[in-house]
């Protein structure tokens, strides 16, 4: 057993740099130059480059290519929801919680270098890399934020999950920039950014892993730890069951992420086909703009819950979100106004996203077993995302649209703003 200083510095900062790290993945693989790769590499154009056809074959069934996208990305949250909840309560038991990110954090690193490879002709191969990076990426998530309650006073949640959250965007931006240098000015294909993603993950995550102990607590390891694992997850199926407040923000929770994740993944495929005049250099720069502002709204979060407390302005986040999705569905049609739209998600992005993990981190009851009830929050987010993108990708399979799919993204959103205003006080959250 390792006992764990809480506030000590330079572990939060080794926790932080995992931040530093992965991100590098949501923002040049999931956000910014593989979606634009990928909808430029599975449409057939014409002389002029127009588009004439968006549609691919897999396994003989004809889609649409961002429709198909969506879907292998909601199956990749399928499998990390169905698995890190068995696997987080075997690392609390094992004392291999370290082990388990470290599987994860490879897995993804090394199937964003896959993506390498990507071609119109390989298809599924280059669908099954995207799947083990999402996997890879999400895995590992649900042990890096289980060290959070083991490093840092409740008191210091927001303030360190945002240090993570601002770490993440700024690392990942300063990545983004030199692959866009190397394209623009030195000619680099674009697929080369895919293994610099690969070398920047599983580099910087040493540090992270350098100082960061397998478990800080031990557990008898008699029996089939497997079974173990089950048995702690009932256990705190049980104990969820039976404190109100943290149940109810869980299905807040549930509910809205099925709305900020979607349009994270799908923002940058959106304004591909819908914003009139918005070229490839130009929706890299919006997504770089997200970046940076997303810095700056992951503290000033972080600052407003300390003056209104953490729901009210997670509230505050949540109908910013409304309303951006109902602008955007309604009047976002041009450059310029996307420039606006990407402004607003940067400032609350961040926001929502740190306070969501720190909130629920204030809400635990006194545990040793963090992994497996952070298992519970990575299981509501994930299930959530799943339904999130396959409604999205279904209604555009249907009406031939993804305009037409914000709508669901505003309900979702809408259904977990008034489910999070019935979230009772405590000493912790307010």
């Amino acid at each position: 057993m390792t006992q764990l200083k809480k506030g000590d510095k330079k572990l939060i900062n080794a926790w932080t740099f995992y931040d530093w790290a992965n991100s590098s993945y949501p923002l040049v693989i999931t956000s910014a130059i593989f979606p634009i790769f990928y909808e430029n590499v599975t449409s057939t154009k014409d002389a002029s480059g127009k588009v004439i056809s968006d549609m691919v074959s897999l396994f003989g069934i004809e889609f649409k290519n961002t429709e198909l996208y969506s879907y292998v990305v909601a199956v990749s949250f399928i499998i990390v929801s169905l698995s890190s909840p068995i696997l987080s309560g075997i690392a609390d038991y094992s004392g291999s919680k370290k082990r388990f990110m470290q599987f994860f954090c490879y897995l993804g690193s090394l199937s964003c270098a896959s993506l390498y490879f990507f071609s119109k002709d390989n298809l599924g191969f280059g669908l099954l890399s995207i799947l083990c990076a999402s996997v890879g990426f999400w895995g590992s998530l649900v042990f890096y934020n289980a060290y959070l309650p083991e490093i840092a006073e409740p008191k210091d949640h927001d303030k360190v999950s945002a240090k993570g959250f601002g770490m993440g965007y700024f690392g990942s931006a300063l990545l983004l920039i030199i692959n866009l240098v190397l394209i623009k000015a030195f000619g680099m294909p674009a697929k080369y950014s895919f293994i610099s993603v690969a070398l920047w993950w599983i580099g910087f995550a040493q540090i992270t892993f350098a100082r960061l102990p397998n478990s800080t607590h031990t557990h008898s390891k008699e029996g089939n730890i497997i079974f173990k694992g089950f048995r702690e997850l009932k256990k705190v199926w049980i104990e969820l069951k039976n404190i109100k407040q943290l149940k109810r923000y869980l299905i807040a929770f549930f509910i809205y992420s099925m709305g900020v994740q979607t349009v994270m993944l799908m923002a940058v495929l959106f304004a591909k086909k819908e914003i009139i005049g918005l070229d490839d250099g130009n929706l890299i720069t919006s997504v770089l703009l997200i970046q940076f502002v997303g810095i700056l709204g992951s503290f000033l979060f972080s600052r407003l819950s300390k003056l209104i407390g953490n729901i009210k302005a997670l509230g505050v986040s949540l109908f910013i979100w409304i309303a951006i999705c109902v602008g955007t569905y309604a009047f976002v049609y041009t450059p310029n106004a996307f420039y606006v739209v990407a402004c607003s998600v940067g400032l609350v992005m961040g926001g929502v996203q740190s306070l969501s993990r720190s909130t629920y981190s204030k809400l635990l009851p006194q545990t040793t077993d963090h992994a497996s009830f952070f298992s519970f929050f990575d299981v509501c987010e994930k299930i959530g995302i799943v339904i999130g993108m396959f409604a999205f990708g279904a209604i555009e399979g249907i009406t031939g649209g993804m305009r037409n799919s914000l709508l669901a993204l505003i309900a979702f959103f809408i259904v977990g703003f008034i489910i999070l205003l019935t979230v009772p006080k405590s000493e912790n959250v307010q």
